[in-house]
This record gives C-alpha cells, sequence and structure tokens, in this order.
C-alpha cells in the first residue's frame, strides 16, 4: 500500500513509535523558530536545561509579535532572545525582518524536513512540502536541545482540488471553504494533505495561506507537495539546491477524502468571533465597514501586496475606512518599494505598518467601538483586536481592499477586470537582518543579558496522591488561548513575567478568577468541547500554574494546548459523559482520590464531587511518556531527570 506524503515525512523521522493512528510517534526535528510572544519563555527553558549548544540543523529566533515599545519590558527580551541566539547556536532574525512564517517560507523552510515552531501558525512551512507544526515553547525548547517531538499519530485526510480558482477568488476562499466543511474542530487529530490537479494551478505564497490557517482547523499540521512550482519559488528566492520532489503515491490511502471544486467556489468572509462562521460575501451583503486591516502570517506576500495595489491604483480609500497594510517581510516591503506597488498603495490613503504582527496579535490598530473590522488575518476571536465589542471579519486580500474603497462589504468581482499578478522570475535577496551566532569558541565569552521583567520560570511539584479542590471556574465550548490569556498591546510585553500575567487570567471570561483562585490556594477548572483552541501559547497553561490549577476537565481538548498542559505538570481530563459536565456548579468541591496510582497503573479516574455527593468516571489520553511527565510534575522536571 502506498504512502501519502505526510506519511513519508513521519517515516523518514521517525525515532520512536507506531505509525498508527491514535498511537504516540517520536520525531526527529530538523528545524525550530520562535517568536518574541512565546521565544522569551521557550530560552529561559533553554537555559534551565543547561544547553551549550543547539543540536538541531537550524534554529531561527524571530522579533516579530512584540515590537511596540512603549517601555523598557519588549526591548529587555528583544535583547536577551538576542544574546541566547548568539551564546547557544541561534540565527536572530532582528525586528523590522518581519513576520517569522513568511521569512522562514522565504529563506529558509525545506521540503522534506521537520519543523517545529513556538506559534501555532508555523503550518505554514507545509506550503512547500514541510512537515511544519506549532508546539509549545518548552517543546521547542527541548527539541533545540537534541530531544525529540511527541505527537498522537494523526488520520490523514485529503483534500481534493480541482479546476483552477476564477479572478477575484483566492486561497483564502479555499481554506475558508475547509473550514466552513470541517469546522474549528475538524481538524483534531488529523493532517490535512491537499492533492488533486488543482495544486498545480496555485503558487507557493497561495499554498501558504492555506495550510496557515489549517491552525484555525484544529489539526496537526496541513501539507502541499513538493512539485514544479515549489521548485520555481526556491530559485526566485536563490535556493533551489534545497528543492526535492515530495509527492503522495498513487495507491496512498486516506482516512477521509473532501472534495473542493476550485473553479466553484466564490469570495468568502468568516463571520464574529469565529473561523469557521463562513458565508459567501454576497450572503451576508453589504454591510457598513470602518476598518480595513491586510497582512498577517496569513496574506502578506509579495503577491498579496502586488494584487492590493492593483486594485487600489488611482483610486482613494472610502473617507468612513480606515485602511492598514503591513507587508509580511523586509524582502516583501523592499520589493514594492522598488517596483512603484508601495507608492500606489500610499496614493491611495493606506497607512503602511512594519513588517510585523501588529494588529493581528492585538499590537495596535484596535477598531473604534462597535467597529467593523474587515481582516485578512487568521483569527477573528472576541476582544483579539483590542476591542471588546467590535466585529472582525476575516476576508482575502481582494475582498479587504475592494471593501476598503467602497466602505462596505464587497464582493470584488463587482469591480470588474481582475489585474493579473505575476511573481517575479528573482527575489531580492538581502538577509542582512539575519544575525549569525557565535561561533562555539566566541560563545563562551557572550553574556546572556537579562532584564528586570524576566521573571523566574514557574515551579512546579511532584503530582501527589490525590487532588482535593474546588471548580475555582467553569467555562462553555470553544474556549480560545485568548480567553485563557489574552493577546493585546498592554499585556504582551509581560510574556517573561508570569506573575504580573497571573492578574489577567481568564479576564474575558471571569476577571474575578484570579483573586478567587488565590484565596484557595489552588483549583480544578471545569471546561467544555475544544478547550484551548487557538494559540500555541504555553502562558495559557503556565499562569494556570502559577495560580494553582491542578487539574482542568472537560469534554474534549485542542492539542497543543492539552500538551502544553501536560508540559507544565496540569493533567488534562475528559468527562468519559459530556452531560456531566452540566452537573457541576462553579464552586463545587471536588476530589480526584488516588488519582496517582490510578494514572500509574492506568486504571479509570473518577471525580467525586464532595458537594452534591455525585462521581463522575474520567478519561485520559496520556501514554507512557506523558504519564511520567505528569508524575514529574510537568517536562521540565523530566526532562533534568532524564539528562
Amino acid at each position: 500500500m502506498g504512502m501519502t506524503i505526510a506519511q513519508k515525512l513521519i517515516k523518514s523521522h521517525l525515532v520512536s513509535g507506531d505509525m498508527t493512528a491514535g498511537h504516540e510517534v517520536g520525531l526527529k526535528i530538523d528545524q525550530t523558530l520562535t517568536q518574541d510572544a512565546t521565544g522569551t519563555m521557550a530560552y529561559l527553558e533553554l537555559e534551565a536545561m543547561d544547553i551549550d549548544r543547539v543540536k538541531t540543523e537550524l534554529s531561527v529566533a524571530y522579533i516579530d509579535h512584540n515590537t511596540l515599545q512603549t517601555g523598557f519590558e519588549n526591548a529587555d527580551d528583544h535583547r536577551f532572545i538576542q544574546s541566547v541566539a548568539k551564546k547557544r547556536g541561534v540565527y536572530f532574525s532582528r525586528p523590522g525582518n518581519g513576520i517569522c512564517h513568511q521569512v522562514h517560507l522565504e529563506r529558509f523552510g525545506k521540503p522534506g524536513k521537520t519543523l517545529i515552531g513556538s506559534d501555532s501558525h508555523t503550518p505554514t512551512g507545509g506550503g512547500i512540502g514541510m512537515l511544519a507544526m506549532g508546539a509549545g515553547g518548552l517543546d521547542v525548547a527541548v527539541a533545540m536541545g537534541g530531544g525529540t517531538y511527541y505527537i498522537t499519530m494523526p488520520k490523514i485526510v485529503k483534500v481534493n482540488l480541482t479546476g483552477k480558482l476564477s479572478p477575484w477568488v483566492a486561497a483564502k476562499d479555499v481554506i475558508l471553504e475547509v473550514l466552513r466543511i470541517m469546522t474549528v474542530k475538524g481538524g483534531v487529530g488529523k493532517i490535512i494533505e491537499y492533492g488533486g490537479e488543482g495544486v498545480s494551478t496555485l503558487s507557493v505564497p497561495e499554498r501558504a495561506t492555506i495550510t496557515n490557517m489549517g491552525a484555525e482547523l484544529g489539526a496537526t499540521t496541513s501539507v502541499f507537495p513538493s512539485d514544479e512550482v515549489t521548485k520555481a519559488f526556491l530559485k526566485a528566492q536563490g535556493r533551489e539546491e534545497d528543492w526535492i520532489e515530495l509527492k503522495a503515491d498513487e495507491d496512498a490511502v486516506y482516512d477521509e477524502v473532501i472534495d473542493i471544486d476550485l473553479s466553484a467556489l466564490a469570495p468568502l468572509a468568516a463571520q464574529p468571533h469565529m473561523p469557521d462562521r463562513v458565508k459567501s460575501v454576497t450572503e451576508i451583503g453589504k454591510i457598513k465597514v470602518d476598518q480595513v486591516c491586510i497582512g498577517s502570517c496569513t496574506n502578506s506576500s509579495l503577491l498579496d501586496m502586488m494584487k492590493v495595489a492593483a486594485i487600489l491604483k488611482g483610486k482613494t480609500v472610502c473617507p468612513s475606512v480606515s485602511l492598514s497594510i503591513a507587508p509580511g517581510s523586509k524582502q516583501v516591503l523592499n520589493m514594492i518599494a522598488q517596483n512603484g506597488a508601495l507608492s500606489d498603495m500610499i496614493d491611495a490613503g493606506a497607512r503602511i505598518l512594519e513588517s510585523a504582527c501588529g494588529p493581528c496579535i492585538g499590537m495596535g490598530q484596535s477598531p473604534n467601538s462597535k467597529g467593523i473590522s474587515l481582516r485578512t488575518f487568521n483569527r477573528n476571536f472576541e476582544g483579539r483586536s483590542g476591542t471588546a465589542d467590535a466585529g472582525i471579519y476575516l476576508v482575502s486580500p481582494e475582498v479587504a481592499a475592494a471593501s476598503a474603497l467602497t466602505g462596505y462589504l464587497t464582493d470584488p468581482r463587482d469591480l470588474g477586470e481582475f489585474p493579473e499578478i505575476t511573481l517575479p522570475e528573482e527575489f531580492i535577496i538581502n538577509d542582512n537582518m539575519v544575525a549569525v551566532p557565535a561561533s562555539p569558541d566566541e560563545a563562551k565569552d557572550v553574556e546572556v543579558m537579562y532584564g528586570p521583567n524576566i521573571k523566574p520560570f514557574p515551579t512546579s511539584e511532584p503530582m501527589t496522591e490525590d487532588i482535593t479542590a474546588k471548580a475555582v471556574l467553569k467555562v462553555g465550548d470553544d474556549i480560545t488561548t485568548d480567553h485563557i490569556m489574552p493577546a493585546g498591546a498592554k499585556i504582551l510585553p509581560y510574556r517573561s513575567n508570569i506573575p504580573y500575567l497571573s492578574q489577567f487570567c481568564f479576564g474575558v471570561c471571569d476577571k474575578t478568577f484570579p483573586e478567587r483562585i488565590k484565596e484557595e490556594g489552588k483549583g480544578i477548572i471545569i471546561g467544555g468541547a475544544n478547550y484551548g483552541q487557538g494559540s500555541s501559547r504555553e502562558h495559557a497553561a503556565l499562569v494556570p500554574l502559577y495560580l494553582g490549577v491542578k487539574a482542568v476537565i472537560t469534554k474534549s481538548f485542542a492539542r497543543i494546548h492539552c500538551a502544553n498542559l501536560i508540559n507544565a505538570g496540569i493533567l488534562p481530563l475528559n468527562f468519559v459523559n459530556p452531560d456531566d459536565y452540566d452537573k457541576i456548579t462553579q464552586g463545587d468541591e471536588l476530589s480526584l482520590e488516588g488519582i496517582k496510582n490510578a494514572i500509574i497503573n492506568s486504571a479509570p479516574a473518577v471525580l467525586k464531587n464532595i458537594t452534591t455527593g455525585e462521581s463522575y468516571e474520567l478519561k485520559y489520553d496520556l501514554s507512557e511518556r506523558q504519564k511520567d511527565i505528569i508524575l514529574a510534575g510537568g517536562l521540565l522536571n523530566y526532562t533534568k531527570k532524564s539528562m
């Protein structure tokens, strides 16, 4: 029986385990990436492991999230990351060089390689045939130290693409259609693999847009073949030698197949406040728009920028609309500056932002109160924009640019003939904003620079025999990491300061939570389905750890957050009967008697509700390795013990 692309990538990097869906597999990691919102903690963890030199083929630290410097905190973190990178053998992409996923695709990604990054949109690399996965910072630190990365062997879903996109219909519409079909829960435990005759009609930037937003499906990753289109992209980047052909076998068998006719798609939009609330632009209608933001790791490529510039050329942005545009990398910004596209944007009235994540992570450009903002980003969670009552719609660059001109949500097909854009055969290559690490001899004299905002990694203790605590918080379905540990310009500078961050934990759901759990000293969280979806930020586990959360009991978990809870030493449990969720009230006294022995012996777990006298059967999906991590009190304790 033939193999899929994903199976080939996993097999070629398999360190341990059985490639049967549902079984844990250990993978050798070739490359890692970090960004500054999660990177400071990842490098604190690397330092805690006393690793002299990273063991990967390539590791890159990017500065792209916390670039708004209203105080010393972000600058101090950047200095810390740069000093660790120089000392430990990590390449350092300086502020202004661009968004991690865009730059990595351009300059570092290689077909056939494995990549994990401390950012949930790392699967962008699947656009050139990488096995690229988002992970918690501690997992990335372990991989940098030469450790194995573990995942549960996913099912493989083929999205069979036929036809060709019509004018004004974009790659963003492809992934929005997949989200409409599969939902934000539909990709959990799966790899999405794209195939079919339609693949050859999509450029690498278009493929990367699609794999980028596979994160919103909850998928382990997404991947495209590495073909002649990939080869042409790498050649244009001066990296043709990095290309290998990678495709599925003709007789490969998939767990599921979804057929999408590209020629049948229309411009789509995801409505507030979830990426899978997808309707066609015409179906939603001509709603008034207050703001348009174009950019992010999803849609900031040269191709995207050229399309936007062509639409705006010779026109003026509607007076009632604020339009901001953030090119994804220094390379993109430099090229549109030289070819005149940047001038077309400026002439039309666009506000040009630096090549960084910016508004996508809530770092500036918050819309007006109750404002409608169209964004080419990947997430529209409530409050993520920085304005709690704003309505955020996710759209393609074509829809965004057209709507900026008219002042209302607009089907770009109404603009007439589509401006044809072709990518150049050669890109401008200048890596002068990437700092090369010191040699091993020089590294001995490099001092790691700590700032006053950097606080120690929160400690955890080995698991106790029993866990008895109140249900200190009860939340519903689809709780995101933005709910647990919000982003935004006011909070992001403190990502290296867990004690300060703790006062904002679950602020979107219940502002009293931090004080209540501090009074209790410990607690158990009760959650609904798909708990922890969204970002890979391990702060959504580390802050609850700091506050005293001992266990999280839900109907189901998102993959990365569940792994982060285990890494932090917080026990993730699921209800065997989801209806038992309704029987627990916030404030109930709960007990997990004999839970340590139950985990050691793989015995059933039972939750006793002391308040009501009821008991509920629980289950846990832990490999033997994960059991040892939980028993040790987290991955850092486990790794130190192993080393």
